[in-house]
């Protein structure tokens, strides 16, 4: 297949599955040039194995798909030499040190560390106080870092981050999300996936994806605009008292815990949240509060994972 013009991500109705398990099913979307897309869901969603199929290291049983304008079966050696690839599982020689790590990448792409430097140099002067440790011995923020110089070091035009920031603290989480814009504006083309649903609002459009199905593609705004309810924040002295007397409530429509509240929505048009008061006063709760919030990503994948 001849290379298009543009940079880009194209699947249609791809399916895989392993024996009796669907892990993808009929799947179609687009990533364009230069944009930072997500795929967004809980563990066993798809995710890695959307991913494999799009790098080549699987094979789909049907449906196609293209990167970079070349296709995944037809051009296969020719995606593994223009896209960056990092698994969610820390990948590197853990007895190699980070700069023997970097040269073997760098030599496998026929290229060096110093022809491809300016666009790892931000990322790789945060451990290169740490050149001479073992890959295995660093932290993981660290590791994560390392991992991304390793997938940039041949000036990949697509970069697949399958989970990067699972397991990583919080500093080291919005540091990579701050230099993913950064690459972004290098004009590579940005697919990762994360199962943080607050990290969907750093994507310029996300897929949510649930059981190897896409629920909903679109900007984070314009996904959040779609709930159709009024989420309230409840709180009380007790929490699991708490989401168990909601539920017991008649005219409960939804009840998700979200950090110290319990994100709730009510099955009628005219809702009066002193009634929901009255009730849990009944049930022997109190500090009882109740304010209109704001729906999130989160709520919105709830909904539509009914």
């Amino acid at each position: 297949m001849a290379k298009n013009e543009l940079m880009s991500i194209h699947v249609h109705n791809i399916s895989k599955s392993y024996k009796d398990l669907k892990a993808v099913n009929n799947i179609s979307f687009s990533v364009n040039e230069g944009e930072l897309f997500g795929l967004i869901g809980p563990d066993g969603a798809g995710k890695t194995t959307m991913f494999r199929l799009l790098t080549t290291l699987l094979i789909a049983d049907k449906g196609k798909a293209t990167v970079a304008g070349f296709d995944v079966i037809a051009d296969y050696k020719e995606i593994r030499k223009c896209v960056g690839y990092m698994p969610g599982k820390f990948s590197l020689y853990q007895d190699l040190t980070i700069t023997e790590n970097l040269h073997f990448f760098a030599t496998i792409f026929g290229t060096t560390i110093e022809e491809n430097y300016d666009l790892i140099k931000e990322i790789y002067i945060q451990i290169a106080p740490f050149k001479d440790r073992r890959a295995g011995k660093l932290s993981g923020g660290m590791k994560q870092k390392l991992a991304l110089c390793c997938a940039l070091i041949h000036k990949p035009k697509v970069l697949f981050l399958d989970e990067p920031t699972t397991g990583v603290d919080p500093v080291s989480r919005k540091e990579f999300w701050e230099m993913l814009k950064r690459l972004q504006q290098k004009g590579i083309t940005i697919l990762v996936s994360t199962p943080y649903m607050d990290e969907a609002a750093l994507c310029d459009r996300v897929a949510l994806i649930q059981d190897g199905e896409i629920l909903e593609i679109d900007t984070p705004k314009a996904i959040v605009k779609k709930y159709p309810k009024t989420i309230y924040n409840v709180r009380a002295n007790n929490m699991y008292h708490l989401i168990k007397s909601l539920n017991a409530y008649s005219h409960h429509y939804s009840v998700y815990p979200f950090g110290e509240f319990v994100h709730y929505t009510d099955n009628r048009a005219d809702f009066n949240p002193n009634e929901l008061v009255a009730y849990l006063e009944s049930e022997k709760l109190t500090d009882i509060g109740i304010a209109i919030t704001q729906a999130t990503i989160e709520d919105i994948f709830m909904e539509l994972a009914k």
